[in-house]
């Protein structure tokens, strides 16, 4: 038996294939997060390998998620930030969720945001030394307003303001680099002190002799790597229907 459906339904389905006149031409719908490495144009601008990062297999390697096994697909460098999700898919990185990942680090490492060590200068067989030095009370010139370059020491000395600097492997003195003044020394991220003197951070191990006051970082494998979730009674959307059934369970046993 056919039957006819509502003229409102028609009406409706006729409504949405014939937009208001009300609605401005320059509307332009919001793509879903998730269709952003399809549709939309890439940067496609290629930044510079750092000393920590200098290769392919470097960068698969600290992104972790068994990524290394990817980093044979990728040819160069260029290739590596240019190449769309399309074009990753046909070089065999598989499944979705291992472009998306990619693809994530990939926008982050390009705009700066990288992982601990990252901003490191000195790295000599993918290991960089850190060292506490210590620098004079930064002051400004009366005049120009520029601050003043001072000495910098490696060492426990009282009344001097402590900061972790990379130095270059296995030396015991910081040379400030020519034009290069004291308030130009920066900490680098993910590095803190502890009780003073100790350096602490993901991967930091002490060198013999410093008593925590250097340590050493070197790339290992997961080093940046996003831990993914578990899910837990099913996740959110099943949780409520999960602790339901134990609930069930339980007072049937109960019951017993």
């Amino acid at each position: 038996m056919i039957t006819r459906q509502p003229q409102t339904t028609s009406f409706l389905f006729t409504s949405l294939l014939r937009p208001s006149t009300s609605i401005s031409q320059s509307y332009v719908c919001t793509p879903c997060r998730r269709s952003l490495h399809r549709g939309l144009p890439e940067d496609g601008r290629v930044p510079r390998p750092t000393p920590f990062v200098p290769d392919v297999p470097t960068f698969f390697k600290l992104i972790g998620r068994e990524m290394s096994k990817h980093a044979n697909k990728i040819e160069s460098w260029e290739e590596l930030f240019t190449a769309t999700s399309q074009k990753l898919k046909e070089k065999g990185v598989d499944p979705p969720r291992t472009r998306r990942y990619l693809l994530r680090w990939r926008e982050k490492f390009r705009k700066g945001d990288y992982g601990i060590g990252g901003d490191l200068q000195y790295v000599q067989d993918g290991v960089a030394e850190l060292r506490l030095v210590e620098i004079p009370s930064l002051k400004k010139d009366p005049v120009t307003g520029e601050p003043l370059s001072g000495t910098v020491s490696i060492g426990q000395s009282p009344g001097m303001q402590k900061l972790i600097v990379n130095v270059p492997n296995g030396s015991s003195t910081y040379a400030l680099q020519p034009g290069q003044t004291t308030a130009d020394l920066k900490k680098p991220s993910g590095f803190k002190l502890k009780n003073g003197y100790i350096i602490t951070g993901k991967q930091a191990h002490p060198i013999k002799g410093t008593y925590g006051s250097g340590v050493t970082l070197k790339a290992v494998e997961g080093l940046w790597e996003h831990k993914r979730g578990h899910k837990v009674h099913g996740g959110e959307r099943r949780r409520a229907q999960t602790l339901h059934k134990l609930r069930v369970e339980e007072n049937k046993k109960n019951a017993r």
